[in-house]
């Protein structure tokens, strides 16, 4: 996690290696950085999250920040020169993976906390207590949305209960391999919404044709329906397709009818204490800029530390904004193998992204280089600061069930929608998004805590951001904010509503990864 060594009004020098600094807020030509013992005048200006060189680097040199190589002057660079896009190349890093030679020791444990949850009959901490309408294929899309807009608040406040009749509707489902790498990972994404523990009741709706079979996915999944009564137990789960039941308005008819006789039982449960370790954090970060891993970021770490140290997982996702940085975390894997995990994922990334003629450096977009990202190493070392500062357990495959405590990796793309779906089918119960551009999220059924990483976007977008961590900028410390993150995240898990689920957002962000050809 980045530490600040030194605030002055306009600059933030973050590691003692470092040869640039980070704009607090825009600087105009000659603002004055001081750097141990000497000052730096900025010879032109540098917006918000941009860096500015506090000393001369020769053309081929490294650009240091965090303390690391985030990419190569292009052309000489003078001290008090905006450094960016038009004078530092990525290049290619030579990394020490040193795999589980710095593993970290457990955080002091703490216990007592606890989040009013709700306990399903199985065991499992849910922190919300939705219906869902599951597509398997795009041609049952339309349908499905139709069962689940039939279910308006009005008609839903007499389940106070009940969160919402989730659609969730996807562009895949068919001309696939059957049985392959496509079908498994969509089967795999569809059952780990279906088993969700924020999931109550469910109801698979297909059209009878496509590839993605809904009853081949309820069986190789071993999916079951909750406990209803009348129904022998365990029973695969209710199925409709849409050939076989008569075409769109009669499966609308029965699957609204079906879902109305779900509402009574799945409204019986009731919040209560539940201890803070029953919770999966999901972390992600989208739209970020330059100051995504100076503030927002390490204060999500922080909060991920406590949260482990209460007994917690923490999942740390986007493979392609690790690249750059994974020897920082290969170093804290606890065994070699788990290390060596991380490692096949990112090579399998540079062959994937090789195959289309795609480099992972393409991966900062057009508002994080505006923002003051210049290359996915830098994007990397930021977005890493999420993960906190323990060890690393486990590396999950894109929504595979998550079953490990502690800090943890799962292997997604850094696209938002795609990633976070694969965070929430592998379990996680609630999410928190960091963002420096104003990334509007929500992905139902688990809570998303949205934070600013400066203060101009969230003044600009207050209606949509949770947290505000641009006070970092003015002097706050990283710790206390995110203690103040993994307060919300105990708040928001038991009941509180965050931003984006006062504003309904979720319904439409459910994006399942597809990695095969489309046949």
């Amino acid at each position: 996690m980045p530490a600040v060594k030194g605030l002055s009004p306009t600059f933030i020098y973050l590691h003692a290696d470092d040869n640039i600094v980070v704009a607090a807020r825009n600087a105009p030509l000659g603002t004055e950085a001081p750097i141990n013992g000497h000052v730096v005048a900025a010879k032109q200006p540098i917006d918000l999250g941009h860096k500015m060189a506090t000393r001369a680097i020769p053309r081929g040199a490294p650009v240091k920040k965090f303390g690391q190589t985030i990419g190569f002057a292009s052309t000489d660079i003078a001290p008090g020169t905006w450094v960016h896009t038009h004078n530092v190349e990525a290049g290619a890093l030579t990394l020490d993976y040193a795999y589980a030679s710095e593993i970290p020791p457990d955080p002091k444990p703490a216990s007592g906390r606890t989040f009013q949850g709700y306990r399903r009959h199985d065991g499992r901490a849910a922190t919300r207590n939705y219906i869902a309408v599951i597509s398997t294929v795009n041609c049952s899309a339309y349908t499905s949305r139709l069962i689940a807009q039939a279910f308006s608040r009005e008609l839903l406040d007499d389940y106070p209960n009940v969160d919402g009749v989730v659609p969730l509707v996807h562009k895949h489902g068919c001309a696939m391999q059957y049985g392959g790498e496509d079908h498994q990972q969509l089967n795999r994404t569809l059952a780990g919404f279906a088993r969700h523990v924020n999931i109550a009741a469910y109801l698979l709706v297909g059209l009878g044709c496509e590839t993605g079979q809904a009853s081949f996915l309820a069986e190789s999944e071993h999916l079951v329906q909750i406990d209803m009564p009348g129904r022998k137990k365990p029973e695969l789960p209710l199925i409709l397709n849409m050939q076989d039941v008569g075409g769109i308005r009669k499966t609308v008819e029965q699957g609204v009818a079906t879902l109305k006789e779900m509402l009574p039982e799945v409204n019986k449960v009731r919040r209560e204490p539940i201890p803070v370790s029953e919770l999966i954090l999901g972390t992600n970060c989208g739209g970020s800029d330059g100051n995504s891993g100076v503030t927002a970021n390490p204060a999500l770490g922080f909060a991920s530390d406590l949260l482990i140290a209460n007994g917690g997982t923490s999942v740390l996702a986007e493979t392609p904004e690790i690249y750059g940085g994974e020897h920082t975390l290969t170093r804290r894997a606890v065994t070699r193998e788990i290390g060596e995990k991380l490692i096949e994922r990112i090579k399998w990334w540079e062959h994937y992204t090789s195959m289309f003629g795609a480099e992972i450096n393409n991966n900062p977009s057009v508002g994080n280089k505006k923002g003051g990202l210049t290359t996915i190493y830098e994007k990397s070392l930021g977005a890493i600061a999420k993960g906190g500062t323990t060890a690393l357990r486990e590396v999950y495959k894109f929504a595979e069930p998550i079953r490990s405590k502690g800090f943890v990796i799962m292997d997604t793309p850094g696209y938002d929608p795609v990633s976070v779906t694969g965070l929430v089918a592998g379990g996680c119960n609630i999410v928190v998004f960091t963002t420096g551009r104003g990334s509007c999220f929500g992905c139902k059924p688990v809570p998303s805590i949205k934070i600013a990483t400066n203060t101009p976007m969230y003044e600009r977008m207050v209606d949509d951001m949770d947290i505000n961590a641009g006070v970092i900028l003015d002097g706050t410390p990283v710790e206390e904010l995110g203690r103040e993150i993994f307060e919300k995240i105990v708040a928001v898990a038991g009941g509180e509503q965050t931003k984006s689920e006062a504003q309904g957002v979720g319904d439409d962000e459910f994006a399942p990864w597809s990695i095969g050809p489309t046949l």
